[in-house]
């Protein structure tokens, strides 16, 4: 069956009221979280991940999927107002987009942010529509140590959110890999690192662990912060019409189109992220543009490229997650938990069994960035006001949510106390400058690394000859080594520019 022989069963299971509902709801929320500098989308993602819980597959992805493509777009508001990036993303539109709104242009500028991740976000989705099952075909005639592969792949995710130093987010993984081995063994059901708490042998939730890690950090991390850092003055939405002119449009079109090629190839290979993409689109749209002088002071091209590029990555990341169970980035490793709960697992089987529920999925992905682009179109000025909430007021009510999603989860009280055990430890982690989002990456692929490669083990009576004795195997060894020689080359080229 292919892709037309879907869309009817599809378009009934995703065209529904509720559907629409969430997606709305989720625009919303994402537009608000990322406009508020730092409040991030992956933890917008983490504080309302167990909603999802009670909800089915499709209304519960779109909820998400609202949040994270809108995330995209909302990161520009505070990085057009106020200079600051609402999200790091927005970080290249900034560049442009504020000189824009102190040239009296701030409508503009919005309004150009919105078109381009509009545009960027359906693009990728029609990317993930026609290319990810394609990439489901391959990953059919994948055995269990090509899976090990696949993971192994993976995990070189790590060197891309590593921060300045890898040594520091290897050490990270590591410990994620360690995390992820507490509980039962899973080819023997033995329990692993339980200490004696029989609540352990399940294993420790993602959605809780998460909230410690992403959320609660960043309130202790509040806490340390004097009271003249927590006000945040933003500027306002002035009286200017808005108006884009015929030729900026022109000039927006070639950066807007290389902006979503970008964005839908970075999407596609895992650890790479919409801050690159970002920052590699505006770099190529500076080189390609006939008025290089105007990047850094107001240049339409400057913010159309940056915000296509960022927007594009979300459907693109989706491609890996849907058909290999390799998550492109920390928000879509959390939105794994979202589909495996409900008795999704990535792989062929989604595409066989599960059909009609893919390609909703998929087909809703463009529902997603429409409303984003009539949300953004009537609720921008809303938006605006959202930068300017006192810390002083947003940081408790984020508390609350926090110890409410934690709860929430399996409605157990221990969950809140590991919660709390991994808020703290997230905030040592972050006195010691070791990245989180390596810790939840090894977190993710840790079990299903351990699981493939015993698997692995066991049908080849023990022999190591398994892992490389298929095509599909000595593909994923040589994007291995590619990725860690690309990793070596990049770091002695940082080392000579030290000297």
């Amino acid at each position: 069956m292919g892709l037309f022989d879907f869309i009817g069963p599809a378009s009934g299971l995703l065209f529904t009221l509720e559907n629409i509902v969430w997606i709305n709801l989720g625009v919303f929320i994402g537009c608000v979280f990322a406009a508020i500098p730092g409040l991030s989308v992956i933890l917008c993602i983490i504080l309302f991940l167990p909603v999802t819980y009670t909800m089915r597959a499709i209304p519960g992805m779109m909820f998400l999927l609202g949040i994270y493509c809108a995330g995209g777009y909302g990161g520009s508001v505070s990085a057009i107002l106020i200079n600051t990036p609402g999200t790091p993303h927005a970080a290249a539109t900034m560049l442009d987009g504020h000189p824009l709104s102190k040239m009296g242009r701030t409508k503009a500028a919005l309004k150009i942010a919105l078109y381009a991740s509009t545009f960027g976000g359906i693009f990728s989705a029609l990317v993930l529509l026609f290319l990810g099952p394609q990439v489901a075909k391959i990953s059919a005639q994948l055995g269990t140590a090509e899976y090990f592969m696949v993971c192994l792949f993976g995990m070189t995710i790590i060197a891309g959110v590593s921060g300045k130093s890898l040594v520091k987010g290897i050490i990270a993984a590591c410990l994620g890999l360690l995390i992820s081995c507490v509980g039962a063994d899973p080819m023997t059901s033995y329990d692993r690192f339980t200490f004696g708490i029989p609540r352990l042998y399940l294993g420790l939730d993602l959605a809780v662990t998460l909230i410690g890690l992403f959320a609660l950090v960043e309130i202790i991390g509040k806490a340390e912060l004097k009271r003249s850092e927590l006000n945040l003055h933003a500027g306002k939405i002035g009286n200017d019409d808005g108006k884009i002119t015929k030729d900026e449009y022109k000039r927006m079109l070639r950066p807007v189109l290389i902006g979503s090629l970008i964005g839908s190839c970075v999407g596609i290979v895992p650890g790479t992220g919409a801050s690159e993409a970002s920052w590699f689109s505006y770099n190529t749209a500076k080189n390609m543009s006939k008025h290089p002088e105007e990047f850094g002071h107001g240049s339409v091209e400057g913010v159309a490229a940056a915000e296509s590029a960022n927007n594009a990555v979300c459907g693109a990341t989706l491609i890996p997650l849907l058909t290999l169970g390799i998550p492109g980035d920390g928000c879509v490793a959390i939105m794994l938990s979202a589909l495996m709960i409900n008795g999704l697992n990535p792989g062929l089987s989604l595409f066989t069994t599960d059909g009609p529920i893919m390609y909703a999925i998929m087909l809703g992905l463009i529902l997603v960035n429409i409303f984003m682009f009539l949300q953004g179109k009537y609720l921008t000025s809303l938006f605006a006001k959202v930068v300017s909430i006192p810390q002083q007021i947003l940081t408790p009510i984020i508390v609350i949510f926090c110890f409410a999603g934690a709860y929430s989860v399996n409605s157990s009280y221990f969950d809140l106390s590991v919660a709390l055990v991994f808020g703290v430890m997230a905030w040592f982690m972050r006195k010691l400058e070791l990245p989180a989002v390596p810790v939840l990456l090894g977190m993710v692929l840790g079990n299903m690394t351990e699981t493939n490669f015993r698997r692995a083990l066991l049908i080849s009576d023990g022999s190591p000859s398994i892992f490389f004795g298929s095509v599909y195997c000595w593909i994923f060894i040589a994007l291995i080594v590619v990725v860690i020689l690309g990793i070596l080359r990049g770091k002695m080229k940082e080392a000579k520019v030290k000297q």
